[in-house]
């Protein structure tokens, strides 16, 4: 079938876009149509990703028709939850016998052939540690005798949605924003990407900032220190076990293939506590949106949804103003164009993503069912207003940033 024929369900026209399989926009029919050139490989494996594009779809429609028929999204504790917390705990204490397991052998009987294993379980546990994460690099640290008019809105929107306020504020050449807690003591980081920020409208940019801050306060189980071993250590275990050249001899063979044979179980095991951590950070991400739309308003939570849909037109418009000098409000003014135009179809994209952006591995949930769930609620006022005066008085401020970010942009 193609585009513009009959649905043989509704009788509908039907539509594609960007090359996709044809879908119905009436009833979706073939909108769960698994379309590999659409998509990025899961596994590598057509029939499996085929499978695990199923059932990420499935699930996923699932657990938005879930959230839409509930009254509100709240932080409750779900089996994905208590499954990730409970292994998690296992891992870490794991790695930590295996610390004190490897200190013991390097203290009893010194000098000795056992202090070797003790030394080689020390370096294991040491390798498989919680990582307490870094400031990333080439980003530009703002403060508040600088960008003040920043910091206050900062302020304004985590006092809205019950946030603490971050501890560092980034610019980042990314067009992405993100928060993390980093080091011993757990500093919260607020990162914002100034090829994403400079081109949203004041209340787009109150959505980010509640979406943002909210991750501080929606229990997303990947985020927490404890949690963090579900997620990285089975992969590092797969990885020490990979051989990393292959065996000449029957006993380097056969060690090999056991070894081979371990990574890729441990490798599965990563896979799946990935999987099962996933179904619970997309319902944060949709938690994290409703706080989008407490602050900035409904309608500017579903626009700044739309910014993300249309992210590489946007991403390419801003790219080629900055390799041409332009300024930031350049980089606007061709965002705001590139999105007017695609505005007109934003329904279908919105179903398409649905289809294209669904998988088991995914943090996110498909931009289309999250401007879904907002729409279907009932619209919400914007808590904090921001007007077009202190829009240009933000920008001012971050003059000089937004210029060493054009340079990296150009560069790279």
């Amino acid at each position: 079938m193609s585009a513009g024929d009959s649905c043989p369900r509704c009788a509908a026209e039907t539509i594609s876009k960007r090359s996709a399989e044809p879908w119905c926009p009436a009833c979706e029919w073939s909108l769960d149509r698994f379309d590999p050139e659409q998509r990025s490989p899961e596994l590598g494996w057509r029939w499996v990703d085929r499978r695990l594009f199923r059932t990420a779809f499935w699930l996923t429609e699932r657990q938005f028709a879930e959230l839409k028929g509930a009254p509100e999204i709240g932080r409750g504790t779900s089996a994905a939850r208590i499954v990730t917390v409970a292994v998690s705990v296992l891992l870490l204490a794991a790695v930590a016998a295996l610390l004190a397991t490897g200190i013991w052998l390097l203290t009893y009987d010194f000098f000795s052939p056992v202090n070797l294993l003790g030394a080689l379980l020390v370096l294991i546990a040491v390798a498989l540690r919680p990582r307490l994460g870094r400031l990333p690099e080439d980003a530009h640290e703002l403060d508040r005798a600088t960008a003040p008019t920043l910091f206050a809105l900062i302020e304004r929107v985590a006092g809205t949605v019950g946030a603490p306020m971050p501890d560092v504020v980034l610019l980042i050449a990314d067009r992405n924003a993100f928060t993390i807690t980093i080091g011993l003591r757990r500093r919260r980081v607020l990162a914002l990407g100034a090829p994403l920020w400079s081109v949203l409208d004041p209340q787009e940019r109150v959505a980010l900032l509640g979406h943002e801050l909210g991750h501080f306060v929606n229990g997303d189980v990947r985020r927490g220190l404890v949690t963090q071993a579900a997620e990285t250590t089975l992969g590092q275990v797969a990885h020490l076990l990979r051989p990393a050249k292959r065996g000449s001899g029957v006993v380097e063979t056969a060690v090999e293939l056991l070894a081979r044979a371990a990574a890729r179980f441990f490798l599965l095991l990563h896979l799946v506590l990935v999987w099962i951590s996933m179904r619970d950070s997309q319902r944060a991400e949709y938690l994290a949106d409703e706080m989008a739309a407490r602050a900035g308003g409904s309608d500017a939570a579903i626009r700044l949804l739309d910014q993300l849909l249309f992210g590489d037109a946007i991403d390419t418009v801003v790219r080629r103003e900055a390799r041409a000098g332009h300024s930031a409000a350049a980089w606007r003014a061709a965002a705001d164009q590139a999105r007017n135009q695609l505005s007109v179809d934003v329904v279908a994209y919105r179903q398409l993503s649905r289809r294209t952006e669904v998988s088991l591995f995914a943090s996110h949930p498909p931009c289309g069912s999250r401007a879904g769930l907002i729409a279907a609620r009932a619209g919400r006022p914007a808590a904090v207003q921001v007007t077009g005066a202190d829009l240009d008085r933000m920008d001012e401020e971050l003059t000089a940033h937004y210029e060493r970010v054009r340079r990296e942009l150009a560069a790279a």
